[in-house]
């Protein structure tokens, strides 16, 4: 297993935690921009002007389709539907982390992957984690969030099935151009879902009312997340085997938590902290289980 230099554990230490701290930057946002209208423009200022600067990646175009409705809708849309008052910003950083194990479900299903008992095993922990969550619902996180933030990390999973059959077709892709070039199918269905539940009066009023902290907010989600953060990861898996750049990303989840604390004042109280525990410790002991299989491609976090 190669070694980490110190001054890339620092610097993907610097993308988790853009990657954590976006979740209590998308609460502050919401609070001045309806939810589909903001992933619209999130995914708008990751296309505009990054697209003159990435080549296309030599994929069909029915997976950057695919990929951009599964993700920017079904993942981004749905979830920042969800934390529209439904779900806190660090239970929700958790909760989409169960997109490792839906893409295991995938992989069973769809690539006939064989599962090791560990993967099971790994599965049942996050479940319980996952269960831990719904049994506390309250008024910050109800049912209906946890569903949604669930939902979300499933069409994630099918967002990284289709990367992956993206990569066995064409070889190697370079990622950040796959997002941006992604990102063209993500707007059309967000603006036209915001106009329909959300409304011109709601987006006319965000678009004029929102403030130079709302609109940075949402640049950042684009340039920050997409545009660094996945340049950045991408340029270190280039250099590192998967195995030992991806294990870094169980601390986003960890973040996300104690910034909504620190940040929102979000309570951690006993049974989030075992929650907690439960599904990272599913998604470490999965990550463990590919590192005794290399050949097989993990999934990264952003």
């Amino acid at each position: 297993m190669t070694a980490l230099r110190w001054q890339h554990i620092l610097l993907a230490l610097v993308v988790v935690v853009i990657w954590g701290t976006n979740f209590v930057i998308i609460k502050a946002s919401l609070a001045q921009f309806p939810p589909l209208l903001m992933a619209a423009l999130r995914f708008a200022f990751a296309v505009f002007p990054a697209i003159f600067f990435f080549k296309r990646p030599n994929v069909p175009w029915s997976h950057l389709a695919t990929y951009g409705v599964f993700v920017g809708v079904g993942q981004f849309g749905v979830l920042f539907v969800a934390m529209n008052g439904h779900i806190s910003p660090g239970l929700a950083s958790l909760v989409v982390q169960m997109q490792v194990l839906f893409t295991i479900l995938l992989s069973m299903r769809f690539e006939n992957e064989r599962v090791e008992l560990s993967q099971v095993f790994a599965l049942l922990l996050a479940v319980v984690g996952i269960g831990v969550i719904a049994v506390h619902t309250d008024s910050s996180t109800s049912a209906l969030g946890l569903l949604l933030g669930l939902f979300g990390a499933f069409n994630w999973s099918v967002g990284n099935m289709v990367t992956r059959r993206s990569a066995a077709q064409s070889g190697k892709v370079n990622m950040l151009a796959y997002v941006v070039w992604a990102s063209l199918f993500s707007v059309p269905p967000l603006l036209a879902l915001s106009f329909a539940f959300e409304g011109w009066p709601a987006i006319a009023a965000g678009a004029q009312h929102a403030d130079a902290y709302a609109w940075a907010s949402v640049l950042w989600q684009a340039l920050g997340n997409t545009v660094f953060g996945y340049g950045v990861w991408a340029w270190l898996l280039s250099r590192y085997p998967a195995a030992t750049i991806t294990p870094l990303a169980l601390l986003v989840p960890i973040v996300g938590m104690a910034t909504a604390t620190l940040w929102w004042g979000e309570p951690l109280p006993g049974w989030k902290i075992d929650a907690a525990l439960l599904v990272i410790g599913g998604l470490a002991l999965n990550m463990l289980w590919l590192r005794k299989r290399p050949a097989i491609a993990p999934v990264t976090v952003r």
